[in-house]
């Protein structure tokens, strides 16, 4: 009943691969970000090595991973309770992205801790595009809009309070697979949405962003429900997404096009005394 930790991304995954994949709407984190380690090597996140552990529990079987990829806090997949306490004494915690019921755990080991975001985890049921659709029509992106892309992740990044470290890398990524689509309006971009690669069947979108300027139009739900719908056309089993439960609009825009809550999750920070 013991962690093993590694920096490896192919031993990770030769060990929790089919594991994270028998639930991959709960793990979609820790398999698109090993998956992105094993495709573009430990410096893909950031310069220092990453870490990436998984927990057996007694009958031999995996029942918990995490992965850190600096600048990035250790984040948790599904993690069986009991190697929650074996987890805070071999990898010692001062930050955590968790579920909800594995952090409040953690976080009880600490003398005092502040929860910095509450997320939720949304899954596609039925697909309802907004009627009326608002004005204008998606497309993928292309290089050509390359530029922009960048600036956009970088918008989106500080707006959910992310480091911007890798933009150009998921824009270059995602257009060469047609993983970034926008909705534009008399031929001028006004929103986006990407998804990740599919991954155990399934895919999640991200980087759903519309500038100040173009906001209150609908253009958002307009284009995540064609990502949505595209995603599921193209063989997605499983559509997840994530909100910042302290956005109660984006909460609202995704139930209205069909995505219900799975699970929640809180990124939380140990205070000193």
């Amino acid at each position: 009943m013991t962690w093993t930790f590694t920096d490896d991304a192919d031993v990770f995954l030769n060990a929790a691969g089919a594991w994270l994949a028998g639930r991959p709407a709960e793990n979609t984190l820790v398999l698109t970000i090993s998956a992105t380690l094993r495709t573009n090597g430990p410096q893909a996140y950031g310069g220092d090595a990453p870490v990436l552990g998984w927990w057996r529990g007694p009958d031999g079987e995996v029942a918990g991973t995490l992965v850190q990829t600096p600048p990035y806090r250790p984040l948790l997949g599904v993690v069986a309770p009991e190697a929650l306490g074996p987890l805070a004494a071999a990898f010692p915690l001062t930050s955590v992205n968790a579920d909800r019921a594995s952090a409040e755990v953690l976080a009880a080991g600490w003398p005092r801790h502040r929860i910095d975001q509450e997320q939720r985890l949304y899954r596609l049921i039925e697909l309802a595009p907004p009627s009326p659709a608002p004005p204008g029509a998606p497309r993928s992106a292309t290089a050509a809009d390359r530029a922009l892309l960048v600036a956009w992740h970088r918008a989106f990044a500080a707006d959910v309070g992310q480091p911007d470290t890798h933009a150009e890398r998921i824009v270059d990524e995602r257009t060469a697979s047609g993983g970034l689509t926008l909705w534009e309006v008399d031929g001028m971009p006004v929103s986006m949405a990407g998804v990740s690669p599919r991954i155990a069947g399934a895919v999640r979108v991200t980087a759903v962003y519309t500038p100040p300027e173009h906001r209150g139009h609908g253009y958002a739900a307009a284009v995540t429900a064609e990502v949505s719908r595209a995603a599921r056309e193209a063989g997605a089993d499983e559509v997840v997404l994530f909100t910042d439960l302290a956005n109660p609009t984006s909460n609202g825009v995704y139930q209205r096009i069909g995505y219900r809550p799975v699970s929640d999750r809180l990124l939380i920070t140990a205070e000193p005394k």
